[in-house]
């Protein structure tokens, strides 16, 4: 025993001086890491399963020569180091205009919205690259909490979405897009939804900032994905914050590690708003995203025989 440390009765002092609060949690964190290693050998079944489950089905669906493989992600102007400087923008189309689109072709709205980011990323891959010669992969985020009784927060998962760029026919565009979007869900199904969570709860918290912050560094390929797409049903009804009515609604996830360009749509009352977020190195003006969606919708549209003219939504700001 050292003679200079604490005593015994110093031990236990210093002990009961641990508010019994702090003490509770820390039991209950000392039993959520017992029972999350318990559950370890658990998890790495059930993702072995899911990599078997995709495996097969893929050799059951055959040869997919228009749709991108995965971990195929083509290099594109997007995908690069990404800078610390931010640019915005939005735009509304009418929602009206959206779902008659959408029943008309016999398709979801969430396909419309993914054709027509399809639509537009060729016109700026055409743009920038100089050419659009093969599909590019989406990374589309999907609620893995299906409870009734959520009234808050988000628990996702993600879903790798074929976007058919190389296609210049818009209507074969469309079908494509439907197609890989079925295909994306039907994955998310197999694989497991709730694993993708599973997974990064065993990153440890001390090893996340530096692994991002490399990540974030490293001007290397993005196998995985180029672009992250949201598509967000949001409310049917006017909401109302401290009395105030609100108008609209915008929202945008953050810039991934190699990924310049991050889109995300909310439908609202009568609008699809477009929120599109890059930094300053990707485009001149990011304003070249939503004008991009907003003629490829019209090119959607008329291909499908309805009028390409769009209609102003007067809820929204011009």
């Amino acid at each position: 025993m050292d003679p200079d440390g604490p005593t015994q009765d110093e031990r236990n002092n210093d002990t009961a001086c641990v508010p019994p609060r702090t003490a509770e949690l820390l039991r209950a964190a000392g039993r959520d890491h017992a029972q999350q290693l318990a559950a370890l050998p658990g998890v790495i079944t059930d993702a072995l399963a899911g990599v078997r489950r995709l495996r097969r089905r893929a050799r059951e669906r055959g040869e997919q020569p228009d749709l991108a493989r995965l971990l195929r992600a083509p290099a594109t102007f997007m995908n690069h180091v990404v800078t610390p400087r931010r640019t915005f923008a939005t735009a509304t189309l009418s929602l009206a205009e959206v779902k008659q689109t959408s029943k008309h072709m016999g398709i979801t709205i969430n396909d419309v919205v993914m054709a027509m980011t399809a639509g537009a990323l060729r016109e700026l891959l055409l743009r920038y690259d100089g050419g659009a010669d093969q599909p590019i992969v989406a990374s589309v985020p999907a609620s893995t909490d299906r409870s009734p009784d959520r009234i808050s927060g988000n628990e996702l998962g993600g879903m790798a979405v074929s976007l058919p760029t190389h296609i210049g026919d818009p209507l074969e565009r469309v079908r494509l897009t439907s197609l890989a979007t079925a295909i994306a869900k039907e994955n998310n199904e197999l694989f497991g939804p709730e694993l993708y969570g599973k997974l990064i709860t065993y990153l440890p918290p001390i090893a996340a900032p530096p692994v991002f912050g490399w990540l974030a560094r490293r001007d290397a390929r993005n196998r995985l994905f180029n672009v992250p797409v949201s598509n967000v049903a949001g409310p049917r009804t006017r909401g109302h914050l401290a009395g105030a009515p609100v108008s609209e609604v915008y929202s945008v996830g953050p810039l991934i590690a190699g990924c310049g360009i991050n889109i995300t749509v909310w439908s609202y009352v009568d609008q699809l708003n477009i929120s599109v977020i890059a930094d300053d190195r990707t485009l001149g003006d990011t304003h070249e995203v939503t004008d991009a969606m907003a003629h490829a919708f019209c090119e959607i549209r008329r291909a499908a025989g309805l009028s390409g003219e769009l209609t102003a939504v007067d809820t929204a700001m011009p």
